[in-house]
């Protein structure tokens, strides 16, 4: 059944249109994930199906009754109510409904016998088996410990921003909508509070739409993907791997189209060329058409960003932690951590939240002290900090004045960007990352979450740094920019420490994972990406489960133990290891994947001799048979380039390879043909 359907939407900012004459629906069950590149209009999307933001034109249907809540980034609550009060407000139809219901059948039981109310008692019945059942009180405490809100007395306005976000979400899922609206539901959540979502998220009985860049969560639940770009929609049926697979086809399938069009456009023109006159109607028809397909312009690609980076050269040491613990108010985080960093290591680190992840980046810039032990930085060690909040950044300041690192640079030159053996001007340099000269002279403090991510990155990769410390790198960034900051990474031969929750970010970059475990102060250092963490860890459990078993003790360890962190790694010093080779493959169609075909050798020229009296015949004749069967290719091309043929997965796609292939093979053969007839006309004059 459909809960929601839009169709003819169009939205514009001034001169800046997000998306025009989209269309989509969403029904029951539906789990969709919505995709496209920072200021692609995502965000603006979810609040204009939410009912938060006016459309300019199109019609939005909502089922009636239909219950659609929505989670921004940034949600506003009410400061003064406490974690609880916030989340129970989720089920505020719940209450009233359970709180009538008593109160209708307490009058029943007195002898009100009135046909009226013991219509409202079934009815009411009904609502509150729609809004969960009889048993509903007991979740809110239960998802705001889920999500790490302990203190459920805590007023929200002393909370921090993620400790806010986790509150609304607690208050949404309760809520049981017919519609749930997300965006980034799994910033400021770690992994395991990310995989208990995806449970919940899999197990509703209500729609999901999502804004992630969380590609195992895409994985994990979406049924159907939306993608924005350039203005319009597209939809692609299965999860994020899918998506991929028919991403990859739909670009190919643009590929040939355009590629046929730009041969037609050489044809049309050499036409054109030998004095066409439009004589009769058939040849004015054959003058605009060729006019018409000259004019096309060809698809517009989405923009790229471009990570470039150099590290300046490390010392023997680069960074030590000595039997380091860390203490704040009290509470010990961090017990006797030792950790040897050589060039080339990319260490992941992971824990529940409030474990002590950013205390630890903090710990190796000097912010903070140890308690006991020892930090040694190397005499040649250059740490960059890309923290949480992004808190390097001035709101008041352009994006060219932040990057530069002063105010007013803007108008006085930001000087030159050394990246290795070449110079990038600031503004050159900025472009790379989507920020155009106009966009430059724009507020920090306007920008999306994405692109202040981005001005973040431009203003760290700069500094020639050698020790990366970033701090939750991937939260608001699109996919494209993650895999363009992936690619960046495997190839970097400096050292990092990356705090996140990206899973698939991790499986990407990672050498090793510093896993700091709920409720423990030990931290323990596992080789491999994040699902050889798993991995490892799953064994351990069972290992150790055996052992506390009646069954006898294997005789052996499971194999890939994980290194203490008290120990230092024993890996070759001269050797840094090897990037994992098992993860998830890049998309295709991103830069990294992309090669450039070898150039075939050029076939000697023929001796040519003149047409025969037939060949000038067929000369006239074979562009309209090219013509004819071209358009018999793009009819078939047209079907192939629609989404709906490849969301339907229906059996006609193998089919229409086939005759796309066969029609794609007479255009050749009869343009190889026209070619050498042409050519063998112009050589006999």
């Amino acid at each position: 059944m459909t809960i929601l359907s839009a169709r003819a939407l169009h939205k514009a900012y001034g001169p800046q249109t997000l998306f025009r004459d989209i269309a989509l629906t969403i029904t029951e069950g539906d789990r969709i994930g919505l995709l496209g590149v920072n200021g692609s209009g995502k965000s603006t999307l979810l609040k204009i199906l939410a009912g938060l933001e006016p459309v300019d034109t199109g019609v939005i249907d909502r089922r009636r009754g239909a219950r659609i809540s929505y989670l921004p980034q940034e949600p506003e609550l009410r400061p003064e109510a406490n974690a609880r009060e916030v989340a129970s407000e989720g089920l505020v139809d719940w209450y009233a409904a359970t709180a009538r219901h008593t109160e209708v059948t307490r009058l029943i039981d007195g002898g009100a016998h009135d046909d009226a109310l013991l219509e409202e008692q079934a009815q009411l019945s009904e609502s509150v088996e729609h809004l969960g059942g009889w048993s509903r009180d007991h979740v809110v405490h239960e998802y705001l410990t889920k999500l790490g809100i302990l203190d459920l007395s805590q007023p929200v306005g002393t909370m921090s921003g993620g400790e806010k976000r986790r509150v609304a979400l607690a208050r949404l899922l309760v809520s049981e909508p017919d519609l749930a609206i997300l965006d980034e539901p799994t910033n400021h959540l770690d992994t395991e509070t990310i995989e208990w979502l995806e449970g919940v998220m899999a197990a509703s009985k209500g729609a999901v739409l999502l804004v992630t860049h969380d590609r195992y969560v895409l994985d994990a639940i979406a049924t159907r993907i939306f993608e924005l770009e350039n203005g319009g929609i597209r939809e692609f049926r299965g999860n994020y791997e899918d998506y991929i697979d028919q991403k990859a086809l739909l670009i190919e399938q643009e590929g040939r189209v355009e590629s046929n069009r730009q041969n037609l456009v050489r044809r049309e023109q050499a036409w054109l060329r030998r004095g066409a006159k439009a004589r009769s109607t058939k040849q004015k028809a054959r003058i605009q058409r060729a006019e018409a397909v000259i004019a096309i312009q060809a698809p517009k690609e989405a923009g790229k960003v471009k990570l470039e980076s150099v590290a300046t050269r490390t010392g023997k040491t680069i960074l030590e932690l000595r039997d380091v613990s860390v203490e704040l108010a009290g509470k010990t985080l961090v017990e006797n951590l030792t950790l040897h960093l050589v060039s080339g290591d990319r260490i992941g680190v992971i824990g529940p939240n409030g474990a002590g992840k950013t205390t630890l980046l903090r710990l190796v810039t000097g912010d903070i002290q140890p308690s006991r032990g020892e930090v040694v930085r190397g005499t040649q060690t250059k740490i960059a900090y890309f923290d949480q909040a992004r808190a390097g950044l001035i709101d008041e300041w352009s994006i060219f004045d932040n990057v530069a690192e002063r105010e007013g640079a803007e108008r006085t030159g930001g000087g030159m960007v050394n990246l290795g053996d070449k110079q990038l001007d600031l503004r050159t340099y900025l472009d790379q990352f989507l920020f155009d000269p106009s966009k430059q002279r724009q507020k920090v403090g306007s920008l999306s979450g994405g692109e202040r991510a981005r001005v973040g990155l431009a203003k760290m990769l700069k500094t020639g740094a050698n020790l990366l410390l970033l701090d939750e790198p991937t939260n608001d960034l699109d996919i494209s920019t993650l895999a363009a900051l992936e690619e960046m990474l495997v190839g970097w031969p400096g050292c990092a420490l990356v705090v996140t929750h990206d899973r698939y970010f991790l499986n990407r970059i990672a050498t090793s994972v510093l896993a700091f475990e709920r409720g423990k102060t030990e931290v323990l250092h596992y080789p491999g990406g994040y699902d050889d963490y798993r991995s490892i860890r799953d064994a351990m459990a069972a290992e150790a489960k055996a052992e506390a078993g009646p069954a006898s003790k294997p005789e052996s360890k499971a194999p890939g133990n994980p290194k203490h962190a008290s120990v230092a790694p024993t890996r070759s010093q001269s050797s840094p290891p090897k990037a994992r080779t098992s993860n998830p493959p890049l998309p295709s169609w991103t830069e990294a994947a992309t090669k450039a075909p070898a150039k075939s050798e050029k076939p000697a020229k023929p001796t040519l001799k003149a047409l025969t009296y037939g060949e000038r015949i067929e000369l006239d004749k074979i562009l309209g048979v090219i013509a004819k069967t071209e358009e018999e290719l793009a009819s078939i091309e047209a079907r192939l380039a629609d989404p709906a043929l490849y969301a339907t997965a229906g059996t006609e796609v193998k089919g229409l390879e086939g005759d796309r292939a066969r029609s794609a093979q007479r255009v050749t053969e009869l343009t190889a043909r026209w070619e050498d007839l042409e050519s063998r006309k112009d050589a006999a004059k």
